[in-house]
């Protein structure tokens, strides 16, 4: 590994982040030329949940330009996303041994590739599940839905960022098993943990309903199994000293 001051470091940081900001920039002014196109398709899953008559509105003035503004940092995000996972590979790549910087590629096609599918699973599959019930437990009360386009637009972009996060889990377990800190063995021992944790970040991250946190949850945890499957196939055997987590009575 290759021993830099921290000066140097600070340097290589600023530098990395200029970069990543530039290209996120210049993507973000590349999609917001399209904002109005993009935000009709993200509104897809709910314009066909709501009841026939019924439509996104505005209720500020200004609320259609940050709303446009939202969702054009959001798709400059989606695709600066390589640049950026590739800038965050180069700033701890002088830290890693020499078999371990090989991943490079593979890392950023992995979890770039991880990411899309994630959130586009989220849109394709939970969000019409979501809306549908949400919408529909209003409407059989007899309430007529009038829904913000930037209330809409915020849950929908934390829904896709959540997603495209959680379908990250097995790139995570891979470098962590490959770098010894955990096996499969351990990652076994500790699903109970693992479902917690699903919950717990179903409830930070979605709707406050049972079908948004299982939709986030269920991924999680098989997931979390496609990551025991990775652990145990590329990683290596975590040492005593490197185990992560407490241990329980008979580990």
């Amino acid at each position: 590994m290759d021993e830099l001051p921290l000066t140097a470091h600070l340097d290589e940081l600023r530098r990395r982040l200029m970069i990543a900001s530039g290209s996120w920039l210049v993507a973000f002014l590349l999609c917001y030329g399209f904002a109005e196109t993009l935000f009709e398709f993200i509104a897809v899953p709910v314009q066909a949940a709501l009841p026939e008559g019924s439509s996104l509105v505005f209720i500020h003035a200004t609320e259609p330009f940050f709303a446009y503004l939202k969702i054009a940092a959001l798709g400059g995000l989606l695709l600066s996303l390589p640049v950026l996972l590739w800038q965050t590979w180069l700033f701890v790549a002088p830290g890693l041994y020499g078999s371990e910087k090989r991943f490079a590629l593979p890392f950023v096609l992995a979890s770039s590739s991880c990411f899309g599918v994630g959130a586009w699973f989220g849109f394709r599959w939970v969000f019409p599940l979501i809306f549908r019930f949400l919408i529909s437990y209003g409407t059989d009360g007899g309430l007529r839905p009038m829904l913000s386009m930037g209330a809409y637009l915020s849950l929908a972009c934390r829904l896709l960022l959540a997603f495209g996060l959680v379908f990250e889990l097995p790139i995570v377990i891979f470098f962590l098993s490959r770098m010894g800190i955990v096996d499969h063995l351990w990652l076994a021992r500790h699903r109970k943990y693992a479902l917690l944790a699903a919950f717990l970040v179903g409830a930070m991250l979605t709707p406050p309903d049972i079908i948004s946190q299982l939709s986030l949850a269920g991924p999680f945890m098989i997931l979390y199994e496609v990551g025991i499957l990775v652990a145990r196939l590329f990683g290596r055997p975590a040492s005593p000293d490197q185990a992560l987590g407490p241990t329980e009575p008979g580990d």
